[in-house]
């Protein structure tokens, strides 16, 4: 695999391969561009549900929010929530995606994702963010803020089945929002079986992701 430097980005967007939407010219870096946050969140309610249960469809353990332009989003020490990019984001059969934060607001102990930062090649939508305060302060997000910067590698071949094909159970494909886990999915699908299509027992860990 190999890196896509600004040029290459450049073209690719011209070319329509990459889609980013909206996008100032600004935004480009030299092997990425730069993400901004948008206004909705989705925040955890922990009073609804005694604990998270990967298995169940807990519809209730988030709340979606909205904040204004000017309006500050305050994430405190410790807390979790789940955001946006304020971009649309598409990718071809060729090109996987890497999402990172900005050095600047790591540096104030503001983390973007924990695990999400892998794009699939033909995802469209935009970004889910896992946004978490490591720092000993309240931290104030704002809409339209940067936030994340993502860059391109391109694989050895395209992709025979893209993110969104049939049969690949992709769950996220054009969400509009913060969409929250659907991991639940899985058990009833009969993804999460041993090779010989015995169901594994609960509290029995699968490997890898």
């Amino acid at each position: 695999m190999s890196v896509l430097s600004d040029r290459d980005i450049a073209s690719a967007m011209v070319a329509g391969r990459i889609k980013i939407e909206p996008n100032e010219a600004t935004d480009l870096q030299p092997s990425s561009v730069d993400l901004h946050l948008d206004r909705a969140f989705r925040v955890f309610r922990n009073n609804r549900y005694p604990f998270i249960d990967v298995r169940a469809a807990q519809p209730d353990l988030t709340d979606l929010l909205s904040v204004a332009d000017d309006e500050a989003f305050v994430l405190h020490p410790g807390e979790f929530v789940l955001g946006q990019t304020l971009e649309w984001v598409e990718l071809p059969d060729d090109l996987v995606a890497r999402l990172e934060g900005k050095s600047s607001l790591g540096r104030l102990g503001l983390l973007i994702h924990s695990t999400a930062g892998y794009v699939d090649p033909g995802w469209k939508g935009k970004l889910t963010l896992e946004l978490s305060n490591v720092a000993k302060l309240p931290i104030a997000l704002y809409f339209g803020m940067k936030i994340g910067q993502i860059s391109f590698l391109e694989m050895s071949s395209p992709v025979d089945r893209p993110y969104g094909s049939q049969g690949l159970g992709s769950k996220y494909q054009g969400q509009a929002e913060p969409t929250a886990s659907a991991f639940y999915e899985d058990f009833g699908s009969g993804r999460l079986t041993e090779p010989s299509g015995r169901a594994r027992p609960a509290g029995e860990v699968e490997s890898g992701r």
